[in-house]
């Protein structure tokens, strides 16, 4: 797998979710043995469910580790320019409804499009990147084609 563009903080973030995710371990490894001491598997909702959340859990672990080693740690407080790149803040107009925008780009694993960040591998980041404020841009969404006009480019850091 290729490179994956992360910041400090995201990264910190998975790794404070890892730690958390493994320390659980043993607390569903105890309720499967409990659940499995009440008898019947066959029909046991508390074993279903207790086997359950030990599958999402070991998945997330599996995921997060396999991930790690392929993140490249970018620290969002020394970039800077105006070219669009990962970490940019950028605002853009819809040409026809005059609608604006502001996105951050961040990597896939830390992107929150309801707090205003999406990731780099979206659409919408991909025909933004090297560009630069007064570009126009076209998207392919599922309503159609829409064209934005690329407003401000900012690099804000960290807690800005």
């Amino acid at each position: 797998m290729s490179s994956i563009p992360i910041s400090i903080e995201g990264f910190k973030r998975l790794e404070i979710e890892l730690e958390r995710l493994k320390k659980e371990r043993p607390e569903v490894i105890q309720a499967i043995k409990e659940a499995r001491e009440e008898g019947d598997l066959k029909e046991n909702a508390g074993y279903d469910a207790a086997r359950e959340r030990q599958g999402m859990l070991e998945a997330r672990i599996n995921y997060i580790e396999s991930r790690m080693a392929c993140f490249n740690v970018i620290d969002l407080n020394t970039l800077d320019g105006e070219i669009v790149t990962f970490g940019a803040t950028v605002e853009i107009e819809d040409s026809d409804t005059g609608d604006v925008k502001k996105y951050t780009l961040l990597g896939p694993d830390e992107a929150e499009p309801s707090k205003g960040s999406i990731s780099v591998l979206s659409p919408v980041a991909r025909a933004l990147l090297g560009r630069q404020v007064g570009d126009e841009i076209v998207v392919e969404a599922p309503r159609g084609r829409i064209q934005y006009e690329i407003v401000s480019v900012e690099f804000l850091g960290v807690g800005n």
